[in-house]
């Protein structure tokens, strides 16, 4: 499975290789004809870096893969989102260490990078990435919510149901990975709030505007946001009847 991992990771890599800046349409989103149901299947295996495990061999449910999908952007950096590289980022083949230290800095430096000269343009994507990730909440934590609710009772139907050593494992591999990855875009979510800030407070410092007013509301938005799914589940979830009790 780690082969295979690695083999789409260096397939990936070459595809890019040969594309150069052609890997991204008008719009510098990914090419529909580079993307593939498993392009994001990769997360498990930084879900579960560093640890006593692997991901499962079981085939992911629409809503696993849903999950994996919606996660990506939210683990990912926002400085790397729409950019002429983001082919091999969709893939895994570049992007940050998750289990590396934190640089509360790195976005704040890609902010004051050339490409934004303005300080009106500086406010104005800082406002726009705080939203983005403020509008993909619900939609990741209404998936996260069917797919650990699926798990819980299919954990349960482990001690009942016959199964084998080996499906038993897998099954377990999978209902930890699912949580991992819950686990890791909870932990970037608060890495990118904690950057964001570090940016708006260098801005503040470097050019004073009345748009940090809009950003900090903005910024404030997605804490509240952030804040309300550690204990609450997606608005729009609800729990479906167990199959034991509808008997």
């Amino acid at each position: 499975m780690q082969a295979c991992h690695w083999r789409r990771r260096l397939f990936a890599l070459a595809t890019l290789s040969l594309l150069g800046g052609c890997a991204n349409g008008d719009l510098q989103e990914v090419r529909p004809t580079l993307v593939n149901d498993s392009i994001h299947d990769w997360i498990d295996y930084d879900a579960v870096a560093g640890k006593n495990t692997s991901p499962s061999g079981f085939s992911l449910t629409d809503d696993e893969r849903q999950l994996r999908d919606l996660a990506y952007p939210l683990i990912e950096p926002a400085y790397d989102r729409q950019q002429w590289y983001s082919f091999a980022g969709e893939h895994g083949v570049i992007g940050s260490d998750h289990r590396a230290n934190f640089d509360r800095t790195a976005y704040a430096n890609h902010l004051f990078g050339t490409r934004y000269r303005s300080p009106s343009a500086r406010y104005a994507k800082l406002t726009e990435d705080i939203r983005n990730d403020t509008t993909r909440l619900p939609q990741f934590f209404e998936t996260a919510s069917r797919v650990l609710d699926i798990d819980q009772k299919r954990r349960k139907a482990l001690q009942f149901v016959s199964t084998s050593g080996y499906e038993r494992n897998e099954a377990l591999r999978r209902i930890y990975s699912n949580e991992s990855i819950v686990k890791l875009v909870r932990a970037q979510l608060a890495r990118r709030v904690d950057g964001y800030r570090f940016a708006l407070e260098r801005l503040v410092i470097v050019t004073p505007s009345n748009e940090a007013v809009e950003v900090e509301r903005a910024l404030t938005q997605l804490q509240s946001e952030i804040a309300y799914y550690r204990t609450h589940t997606a608005p729009t979830w609800v729990r479906e009847q167990s199959l034991s009790s509808a008997r």
